[in-house]
C-alpha cells in the first residue's frame, strides 16, 4: 500500500505542484521520491511507500535495465507475478512484484497485462520509446486512483482526490477532479510538449467473468457440476486459495475482527494458514467497540476459539463523534452509512499503527455485496432481481465499503487486503444459479455458512450469527452509535437549514440533519466536489429515508427493538 502520484504537461513550477503529492504522505510513511521524466521537463512521478515487500530495491518509479524507457509507479499487490514469471520465463530484476507489469507490457501490450494481473492495483505506466502513458485499476477498485485531465492536455493522477484539488494550471475554471473507474485501462498518447491525448478507455474486466489469469492460478480447474457438496466445496477451496495467496508480505501480518462472519471467516481461515506456512508470530487480531458491544463480546469468543493474540479498542461516543471531521477528510465523502461505519474503523487502525508492529491487515470486505448479506434482500422480489443487485453492489464498491476501508487504513500507514474481493472467488460464486445465493430460511449469506459448517473453523454460533446493522455492533446495548449520532447533529442543524438544503446543496441534497451534517463538513474541505459521490448508498425493495438496517421490519424483529 502506498500513494502514487504523476503530473504530465505541468504549465507551473513542479517543485509548487510536489506540494499536492505531500497530501497523501500518509499512505507510504517509510520513504518518498519525487523524479522527473528525462526529456520532458514537465512531467514528473511521486511516490510515498509502504515497505511491505522488497525492502531494497522498492522504492518507485520503477526502472529495470532492460527495458530503460518504461517508468511505473503503482499502488497495490500482484500475487501471481511468481506464476506469471514462472509461465513465460520472466527475468526480473528485483524482488517487487509490480515488476511484472513492465514485463507482461514488453510481451503483449497493456490489455493482455491488465488482464493478467492478479491482485489489486492502481498503475501509471510510461511508455517514453513510444510516447504513450496509460492508467488502470483493478476489478473492484481495492486500490484507489484519481485524475484530472484538462481540455489543453495537462494530466494529473494520484491515488487521492486530495492531492490533485490544489495543483496549480492556467485555467479560469477549476479543472475536474474525478475517479479513475475500476476494472478499466486508459491510453494516453504523449505529445513532445509532455501534454497528453486521451485514445481509449477500456474495460478489461467485468466483476462476472472468469479473469484471464485464472488459467495460470495455483488452483488448477475447478470440479464441475452444480450439486451442492461439489458448490460448498469449490466455495471452500477458493476462499482458502484466496486468503493464502496474499500471506505475501515481509512485514507483520494481523486482521480485524468484529465477530461478525466474514471478519471471523477471514481471520480463523488467515492464522490457520499462517500455522501451515510456518510463520513465526502470533496473529495479532484487532476488535473496536463501546464497553459491551455486540461485536467485542463476539469477537473475544472468536478470538479465544481460534488462540489470536486479541486486541481490544475501547473508545467512547465524544471520542467517536471527535474523529467525524478527520474521518470525512481522509474519506473524501460525505455519503451516510460510510462516513457512520468508518469512524470505528478509523480509530481501530489509530490504535494499530501506533501501538502494535502489524502494518498489513486482514478484514472482510465485499462480502456482503457478493453473498446477499445485507439485511434488505430478504425483501427482494425474486433471486433474479437480489442477484442482479448483488453485482451492482460490486460495481459500486469503490465509492462504499471498498473506499472505506482503504481510506481509514491508509490515513494510518496499514496496508488492507480483502480476500472476499478475490478475482476467482468472487466470478465462481456469481456464476451459481441465482436461488442459490438468497437468503434461506430467513438468514443471509446462507450459501456461505454453509459452505463452512463442517470445518470446523469458527463456533456455529458465529457462523450462523446474524448480520448487525452496519456500525451498530461497535456500540453499547445502552445507546446504539445510530442513536449517538442522532442526538449530536439534533443540536447542529436546525429544522430550518435542513428545510433549504436543496437550494444549499442542489446535487444530493441532504435529507436527513446527519447527511446535512457530513455535507457541511465535506464541503468545507472539498467545496464543490460533490460529484465524487454519485448517489447515496440505500437499502433497495423498501421505503427508505436512512441507509441503517435499524429502519427495516426484518432487523427490529430480529433485535426485538
Amino acid at each position: 500500500m502506498c500513494g502514487i502520484w504523476a503530473l504530465f504537461g505541468s504549465d507551473e513550477c513542479l517543485s509548487v505542484q510536489c506540494l499536492s503529492a505531500m497530501k497523501i504522505a500518509h499512505r507510504g510513511p517509510d520513504a518518498f521520491r519525487f523524479e522527473n521524466v528525462n526529456g520532458f521537463t514537465n512531467c514528473c512521478f511521486g511516490f510515498h511507500r509502504l515497505a511491505i515487500v522488497d525492502q531494497l530495491y522498492g522504492m518507485q518509479p520503477i526502472r529495470v535495465k532492460k527495458f530503460p524507457y518504461l517508468w511505473l509507479c503503482y499502488n497495490g499487490e500482484i500475487y501471481n507475478f511468481r506464476q506469471l514469471q514462472k509461465q513465460f520465463g520472466f527475468e526480473y530484476q528485483t524482488l517487487v512484484d509490480g515488476e511484472v507489469i513492465l514485463h507482461l507490457y514488453n510481451r503483449g501490450g497493456i490489455e493482455q497485462t491488465a488482464s493478467m494481473l492478479d491482485g489489486v492495483f492502481a498503475f501509471i505506466l510510461l511508455d517514453t520509446a513510444n510516447r504513450k502513458v496509460f492508467l488502470g485499476r483493478d476489478t473492484y477498485g481495492v486500490r484507489p486512483l484519481f485524475k484530472v485531465l484538462t481540455e489543453d492536455g495537462f494530466l494529473g493522477v494520484c491515488s487521492e482526490a486530495k492531492g490533485l484539488v490544489n495543483l496549480k494550471h492556467s485555467m479560469s475554471t477549476c479543472p475536474k477532479v474525478e475517479p479513475f473507474l475500476p476494472g478499466h485501462y486508459e491510453v494516453l498518447d504523449l505529445k513532445p510538449s509532455g501534454k497528453v491525448v486521451s485514445v481509449e478507455l477500456v474495460k478489461f474486466h467485468s466483476c462476472k467473468d472468469e479473469p484471464l489469469h485464472a488459467a495460470y492460478d495455483t488452483v488448477e480447474n475447478l470440479p464441475a457440476g452444480l450439486d451442492l457438496e461439489t458448490v460448498k466445496n469449490n466455495i471452500r477451496l477458493l476462499f482458502e486459495n484466496a486468503v493464502k495467496k496474499r500471506l505475501m508480505s515481509h512485514r507483520r501480518i494481523g486482521s480485524l475482527l468484529s465477530g461478525g462472519l466474514d471478519s471471523s471467516l477471514v481471520a480463523a481461515m488467515l492464522l490457520k494458514l499462517m500455522k501451515e506456512a510456518s510463520i513465526n508470530y502470533p496473529l495479532q487480531t484487532f476488535a473496536i467497540g463501546m464497553e459491551d458491544s455486540p461485536d467485542l463480546l463476539a469477537a473475544r469468543k472468536v478470538a479465544a476459539y481460534i488462540g489470536s493474540e486479541h486486541h481490544e479498542v475501547i473508545f467512547n461516543s465524544e471520542e467517536g463523534i471527535q474523529a467525524l471531521e478527520e474521518v470525512i477528510f481522509s474519506l473524501e465523502t460525505y455519503d451516510i452509512t460510510t462516513v457512520r461505519a468508518s469512524v470505528g474503523m478509523y480509530l481501530v487502525s489509530k490504535h494499530i499503527r501506533k501501538k502494535t508492529d502489524s502494518v498489513v491487515i486482514f478484514s472482510g470486505e465485499g462480502s456482503d455485496e457478493l453473498t446477499q448479506g445485507y439485511i434488505y434482500f430478504h425483501k427482494a422480489p425474486s433471486p433474479e432481481e437480489a442477484m442482479e443487485d448483488s453485482e451492482r453492489l460490486l460495481r459500486e464498491l469503490y465509492m462504499f465499503d471498498v473506499l472505506r476501508a482503504d481510506r481509514t487504513t491508509a490515513a494510518h500507514g496499514l496496508e488492507l487486503r480483502v480476500p472476499f474481493l478475490d478475482h476467482r472467488f468472487t466470478s465462481y460464486y456469481l456464476s451459481l444459479p441465482a436461488e442459490l445465493r438468497i437468503p434461506k430460511d430467513g438468514i443471509e449469506k446462507h450459501l456461505l455458512r454453509e459452505s463452512f459448517q463442517d470445518s470446523n473453523l469458527l463456533p456455529k454460533e458465529i457462523l450462523w450469527r446474524p448480520k448487525e446493522a452496519f456500525s451498530d455492533g461497535i456500540t453499547s446495548l445502552k445507546k446504539s452509535w445510530f442513536s449517538i449520532l442522532q442526538d449530536h447533529v439534533d443540536l447542529q442543524v436546525d429544522d430550518l437549514l435542513l428545510e433549504k438544503a436543496a437550494e444549499k446543496f442542489p446535487f444530493n441534497p441532504p435529507k436527513t440533519k446527519e447527511g446535512y451534517y457530513y455535507r457541511q463538513i465535506f464541503e468545507k474541505h472539498y467545496p464543490g466536489r460533490a460529484d465524487w459521490l454519485s448517489h447515496y448508498w440505500m437499502p433497495r425493495w423498501i421505503e427508505a429515508t436512512d441507509p441503517s438496517a435499524r429502519t427495516l421490519k426484518h432487523y427490529k424483529s430480529a433485535t426485538k427493538e
